[in-house]
């Protein structure tokens, strides 16, 4: 496969041998998570979640792939995010701001950002504006169905419906809540929230509405309504808890093995000798560390994988640096300049959270800048 260049590497002339690990984004199974989506929600749109530069994998690529594949709409949480996004899509596909205009509301309407409107002030401001503007602007209304994050409650949302005024000027283009509990299919909490959105959008007849985001679309097309917004199942992320994760993996990290080393039993490894060897034991010493975004808290209980064996992590994550247990291999097959597997085909982004006590979704949005990045599309 070609590889496309990062718009935006770490140092001028990233080299992949001069990284301590090399990052490589699957482009083709992105789209095809995107594909699988389309097709499991039927005549609901699917629309894609590029917040935090992508969930960490470079909005630069992801999005202009995502968009290849047939996506229109996009989501991102800050008025700086849309704005980087419009000049890399260009002016034809919709992009909405989670977290409203705050403030920033002529920014939104210089590049044509649609606000979620999370309270009777930000929709004040928005109201304001067009009517300055002697035009209408598009908005979306959030509304709290029971995770008392962002959104109006119901009985402020009732209160404008029945305010003719309330929203002059505001092309009301879809009603979204968002769900708490998602991932866990028999929480009680899902039948409650969805009933609290149907008695809300009942409100706003002939309105589009959103429910669901990665995990809530497999709760069943009760959950779908008009538009989905998936996120970390675009990127490979499980979005149950239970069962075969049913999307692609999107995202390999290969460290670089910087020393291998022999040392006998007994020896102690690491700041605070937080790991102490029962056997005679070759060490390889990889180039990866927490400001790479890879856990400190998966020290002693992560691993990685070379060749379909197991290499435990031994002691504390480091700086720059993370020691694994190669002594199962072979001498000579894993050798200064090797790769091996932190997140991959036996180790996905789900499995380094478990052992570092996380998500996925704090993995891979964490995952820093001096890999080499690799972008690969059929």
């Amino acid at each position: 496969m070609p590889e496309i260049a990062s718009l935006a590497p770490p140092v001028a002339g990233t080299s992949a041998v001069r990284c301590g690990g090399i990052l490589t984004v699957d482009l083709t199974a992105l789209a095809a998570n995107f594909r699988s989506l389309v097709a499991w929600v039927g005549s609901a749109t699917c629309a894609a979640v590029v917040k935090a530069n992508a969930y960490g994998l470079g909005a630069g690529q992801v999005a202009p792939a995502l968009a290849a594949a047939g996506c229109r709409d996009f989501f991102v949480a800050h008025v700086d995010e849309g704005i980087a996004l419009r000049a890399i899509l260009g002016s034809a596909p919709r992009i909405a701001v989670l977290h409203g205009a705050a403030g920033a509301e002529q920014e939104l309407v210089a590049h044509d950002l649609i606000p979620v409107l999370n309270d009777g002030g930000q929709a004040l401001a928005w109201r304001n504006l067009a009517r300055r503007a002697e035009r209408h602007l598009p908005a979306i209304l959030q509304v709290d169905t029971g995770m008392a994050r962002f959104g109006f409650d119901y009985g402020d949302l009732q209160r404008l419906a029945q305010e003719p005024d309330a929203l002059a000027g505001i092309d009301v283009r879809l009603v979204m809540s968002h769900l708490a509990c998602a991932d866990e299919p028999d929480n009680v909490a899902n039948p409650t929230q969805l009933a609290a959105f149907v008695a809300v959008r009942r409100l706003y007849p002939g309105i589009a509405g959103s429910l669901a985001a990665s995990s809530g679309i497999f709760l069943g097309s009760a959950y779908h309504a008009d538009l989905v917004r998936p996120g970390a199942a675009l990127y490979g992320i499980a979005p149950r808890q239970v069962g075969p994760n049913p999307m692609r993996a999107v995202v390999r990290l290969q460290g670089r093995v910087m020393q291998v080393r022999c040392v006998p039993a007994g020896t102690h490894v690491g700041y605070g000798h937080s790991g102490t060897l029962t056997r005679e034991s070759r060490l390889a010493t990889v180039g990866v560390g927490y400001p790479d975004g890879f856990p400190r808290s998966a020290s002693g209980l992560g691993e990685a994988w070379y060749q379909h064996l197991r290499l435990p992590i031994v002691g504390r994550v480091f700086m720059d640096s993370l020691i694994l247990d190669a002594s199962d291999i072979p001498p000579g097959n894993l050798e200064p300049g090797s790769l091996v597997d932190l997140i991959g085909p036996k180790h996905d982004p789900d499995a380094v959270a478990r052992a570092a006590g996380t998500i996925g979704y704090e993995v891979l949005t964490r995952l820093g800048h001096r890999f080499h990045r690799v972008y690969q599309d059929a």
